[in-house]
Formats: C-alpha cells, sequence, structure tokens
C-alpha cells in the first residue's frame, strides 16, 4: 500500500524529483502545509524571503545560473500580486519557473465574498503575467497538475507557469504515488530539407554572422564549430558567454554601435539563433543588419517577428546548428580578412564604449582586472550597466551573466542573492552591479542575503537619485528634473546594522584594490562608489539608443 501522506508533500517530492536544489518564498497562513513539507523533508533549501517578488526574482536567476527550474512560493491574493514583476521579468527572459501559489478554501474559491486574501480573478492576473497558470482542485490532481506545469516551463519558448493550490486541497490526505518523475520535454528537430536550403544559401557566402540569443544558450557546441569553419559571432546580452566573448571570431555584446553597423555592412549574410532582436538591441528596428537575413527559432511564431527574413528554420537551436555545421564542414570558406576586420569592428566599438566613461575609464579597467573568470555577473537597470556593464566584462560562460532583461529597476539585488545561492557552493564568485535608486526597490532583502550568508559583492553606484532619469529630463524635458532627488540610508552605517563589511570609494583607483579585499570576504560585501565625488560619465545615455531620424526636406 503506498504512503499517506498531505498534498504538500505531493508537490515537495515532486520537486524533488524535479532535480530542484533550492526554492524560494514567504510562509503564510495560505502556504503553510507545502512550506511544512520542505521543512520535514529536508532535501530541498528553501530560503525565506522578505518578499514575493524577491522570491521570484530569486528563482529566475538560480534558474538562469543553473540550468534547472526555478521555484518560488507565495500566498495568495495580494501576496500573489506581489510577485506578478518578477513573473514579468522572468517571461521576458523565458525563464522556466514554478510559482506555487495558496488559494482560499474550495467552497468559497470564485464566488467573490472578500473572503481574507482572496483576489478576483486570481488565475487571470497570473495568466496574464507569465506564461499559464493552472489550478489543482482536488489532492488526487495535484501530481497531474504539476506535471504539467513543468512540462509547459520547459517547452520552447520557455516561461514561468503558476500553480495555484487551495488551502484544503494542500492539506488533504492522499497516497504519494510510486512514480512521480516529471514528463519529457522534446526539443523540436528542424525539417532536414530547411537545414539543407539554409546551407545551400550559406555554402557561398564568405562574411556571414551568427547573432545569438538566449534561446541558443545550449548551443556552444554547434556555435564553435561555426566559427572554426569561419562564421563570426555576436550576441544580445542575454545571449552573453554562449561564445566566448574574447574570441577573435566575436564581437561580443556590441551588437548596435556605430562601428558595428558599418562592419555589418561588409557582410554577406547574418544567421539569427534564438534571439527577439530586442528594440533597445537594434536601435529600435531600425538598426541595418546584414543581408540575407536567416533565422533559427523554437518559436514558430517568432519568424519575421522583428525583422524581414530570407529563410526561417523551426526547430531547436543546438540540434539545428550542429545539422548545419554537418552540411557547411568543407563547403563553406570566409573571406581572407573577416577575422581581422572582426577584430577591428570591436575594437573600435570598444573604443566608442571608452570614449563614454570619461573618469569611469579607470574604475571599469580595475574591475576587469580584479574579477575572477568563472564569476557570475548581475545587473540591475542602472546607469553604469548601460553604459559598460551590459558588455564588460568579458564572460566565458552562457550562464554567467544575469541582468533585469525587461527594464525593471530593483531587481538585481534579488537576482544576485538566488544565482549565488545556485553557484556558491562551487566556490564561484557573484558580483551584482545596482544603483542607488534601484537598490532601495528591493533593500529588505539585504536582510535575506545577511541570514543566509550569500556569497555576493555589491557594486553600489550611488549617485544619489535616478540618474538615467536626470539625464533623460535634461534631454527631453528642458532640465526638469522632477522627483529624480532620493534620499537613502548612509550605507556604512545601514550595513553596520547587519554586520555587512562595507567600504566607500570616492576615488576610481582605490577600486582595485578594495573589489579584491571584498571577494576574499565569505558573505555579503557592499562597496559603495561615490558617483558625486567620481564625477559624470563624459557621454549622458537619456534613455534606450535610437536612430536618428533624417532630416525632412
Amino acid at each position: 500500500m503506498s504512503e499517506l501522506v498531505t498534498a504538500g508533500d505531493v508537490v515537495v517530492a515532486f520537486l524533488e524529483s524535479c532535480g530542484v536544489e533550492h526554492a524560494f518564498g514567504v510562509i503564510s497562513i495560505h502556504n503553510m502545509p507545502v512550506l511544512d513539507a520542505f521543512h520535514r523533508r529536508k532535501k530541498i533549501n528553501f530560503i525565506p524571503t522578505r518578499s514575493e517578488g524577491g522570491a521570484v526574482n530569486m528563482a529566475d536567476a538560480n534558474a538562469r545560473a543553473r540550468g534547472c527550474l526555478g521555484v518560488a512560493v507565495s500566498s495568495t491574493g495580494t501576496a500573489a500580486g506581489n510577485a506578478c514583476g518578477a513573473i514579468i521579468e522572468a517571461m521576458t527572459a523565458g525563464t522556466p519557473l514554478l510559482h506555487l501559489t495558496g488559494q482560499i478554501e474550495s467552497e468559497h474559491l470564485d464566488r467573490n465574498k472578500g473572503f481574507i486574501h482572496e483576489a478576483q480573478n486570481q488565475l487571470g492576473m497570473l495568466a496574464a503575467a507569465g506564461k499559464a497558470s493552472l489550478r489543482v482542485w482536488s489532492a488526487d490532481t495535484t501530481l497531474g497538475v504539476l506535471r504539467e506545469a513543468v512540462r509547459l516551463a520547459f517547452t520552447p519558448p520557455m516561461g514561468p507557469v503558476s500553480v495555484e493550490i487551495p488551502i484544503d486541497v494542500q492539506k488533504s490526505a492522499t497516497e504519494l504515488p510510486a512514480n512521480i518523475a516529471p514528463l519529457p520535454v522534446f526539443a523540436p528537430k528542424p525539417d532536414e530539407k530547411s537545414i539543407s536550403l539554409l546551407a545551400d544559401a550559406l555554402s557561398d557566402k564568405k562574411r556571414v554572422m551568427l547573432w545569438l540569443g538566449g534561446g541558443a544558450r545550449h548551443a556552444g557546441e554547434p556555435v564553435a564549430r561555426l566559427a572554426d569553419l569561419g562564421f563570426g559571432v555576436v550576441n544580445s546580452v542575454q545571449g552573453r558567454g554562449i561564445f566566448p566573448e574574447e574570441n577573435q571570431q566575436s564581437l561580443g555584446a556590441f551588437n548596435f554601435q556605430s562601428a558595428t553597423e558599418a562592419f555589418y555592412g561588409t557582410c554577406d549574410a547574418m544567421l539569427v539563433v534564438g534571439s527577439r532582436l530586442r528594440s533597445n538591441e537594434t536601435l529600435t528596428y531600425k538598426l541595418n543588419l546584414p543581408a540575407p537575413l536567416y533565422q533559427i527559432d523554437a518559436d514558430p511564431q517568432a519568424e519575421g517577428k522583428a525583422y524581414p527574413v530570407d529563410e526561417f528554420v523551426c526547430g531547436d537551436s543546438a540540434i539545428s546548428l550542429e545539422m548545419l555545421a554537418d552540411r557547411l564542414d568543407r563547403r563553406f570558406t570566409p573571406g581572407k580578412s573577416f577575422a581581422s576586420d572582426i577584430r577591428a569592428a570591436r575594437q573600435d566599438a570598444e573604443a566608442e564604449m571608452t570614449e563614454a566613461l570619461g573618469p569611469y575609464a579607470e574604475f571599469v579597467d580595475a574591475v576587469l582586472d580584479a574579477v575572477p573568470r568563472d564569476f557570475v555577473w548581475v545587473r540591475d537597470i542602472t546607469l553604469s550597466n548601460t553604459i559598460w556593464g551590459n558588455r564588460m566584462p568579458p564572460l566565458d560562460g552562457p550562464r554567467n551573466g544575469v541582468h533585469a532583461l525587461g527594464g525593471g529597476i530593483g531587481q538585481g539585488l534579488p537576482m544576485a542573492i538566488g544565482a549565488a545561492i545556485g553557484v556558491q557552493d562551487e566556490g564561484r564568485k557573484t558580483i551584482l552591479l545596482a544603483g542607488d535608486g534601484g537598490f532601495a526597490v528591493s533593500l529588505g532583502e539585504l536582510a535575506t542575503a545577511k541570514q543566509e550568508n550569500v556569497d555576493i559583492t555589491i557594486l553600489l553606484m550611488n549617485d544619489c537619485g535616478y540618474g538615467v532619469i536626470k539625464n533623460i529630463a535634461d534631454a527631453h524635458y528642458e532640465g526638469r528634473r522632477a522627483y529624480v532627488d532620493i534620499l537613502g540610508p548612509e550605507w556604512g552605517r545601514f550595513c553596520d546594522s547587519l554586520d555587512i563589511p562595507h567600504w566607500h570609494i570616492k576615488e576610481t583607483n582605490d577600486i582595485s584594490y578594495v573589489l579584491t579585499r571584498a571577494l576574499e570576504e565569505k558573505g555579503p560585501t557592499l562597496i559603495e562608489v561615490d558617483m558625486l565625488s567620481i564625477g559624470k560619465f563624459a557621454k549622458a545615455f537619456a534613455g534606450p539608443p535610437a536612430k536618428s531620424e533624417p532630416d525632412e526636406e
């Protein structure tokens, strides 16, 4: 006879079978049976966070850094609503994530009686934020719903799926099924003919660029094969590290600079793989890309969505590129100057970035020298990240970069916590680049970092306000800087209250020594960079880059 357990036990046993090692969330009266199962079974490390949004951000980054299923747990009603912003971020990033939320007692569901923790159409709210939302109606159906949720989360295009479980169902007794394994997820295999047609189209080209997005993270080996054949490589910010960014065939994430666009004009084809060619990386879809333009994507609806394409292959990026490399072996010969031209374009694009840094050029060089090669680079939305952090330091692994892809500020700290928890047992470091404005949004999670002794070093770029909004106000609102100055704590005293090591830097030449010291510490550390003392960037960033329209005659 099978063991009799609660539905909450079935939830946690299933997550164990999925290989989940970490879960994040906030305990509440409407999720306690599930969290009690985590506590009793002691096989998954549950991290109690300070907010539901922070929990989802942590689960999201944990999944990105480890290549696994992210798991976050919230309560129902307003708690589930608190999670929605972070669910939107996970959806934007295509993260396979399971959001478990409680729900009120089944007999009162969907009756709008004002029951405590009730939310009108919670399933619809969660479905709008993520990929899908499902409800468990009985203990006996718990496993089936969870299996489908995880299958959906991993099915391309991947994304977060929410499952709500009424509190009475969580408590209900049921048998623990003998088989609790997740359902298989099949990578979409491309049509053989479409790959052959693409190979034929590329075989006589001489200067071909691969543009890699986050959907190609697992395609590093076939990308390397194509680079060995003579393809050049450029990546979106989400696709960083798929191909080593210091390789002579790589433009890294310098994908839209003027030097890069000029170089694109000398290429005779581009193949976009697993990327949406997002607006902020294509000058709002006006960046001149090489023609003809080809595309590989696991999502059939991605075809030509951002740019018209000459050929489209629907299939898994790794399988498709492997098949393409097989067909191009001994058939493709690059132009003699192509590799050297890639290096020159990369140098010119880096020079553009360096020119914008002003007094921070020395700071960036020092960071490049001090960081370990296998670190995880987490970035919030802040001036420093936009100007240089999205492109430097170079990353060598496809899961070494995590950033707020959807553009929402304040997600960097919980993301750094989730990523660090995923990699610190390997002896790897996590560094967070954040601004003071965004950092304040999720400041409570610094207590989570200390309580869990999470191994993160925080570079807090402090300009006492919303720097990018100040620049936008100067450029587009006649200098009316409304609501951009914000009061923050004395960061040293704040860190002292949590027993977190803190350094305050007023000169850029201090960063190398201080960063090296901070990385030697175990647990969270914070380096406050006083931008008011150091000065402004040489070029003001005033919103997502866009191409200027020609003057009308």
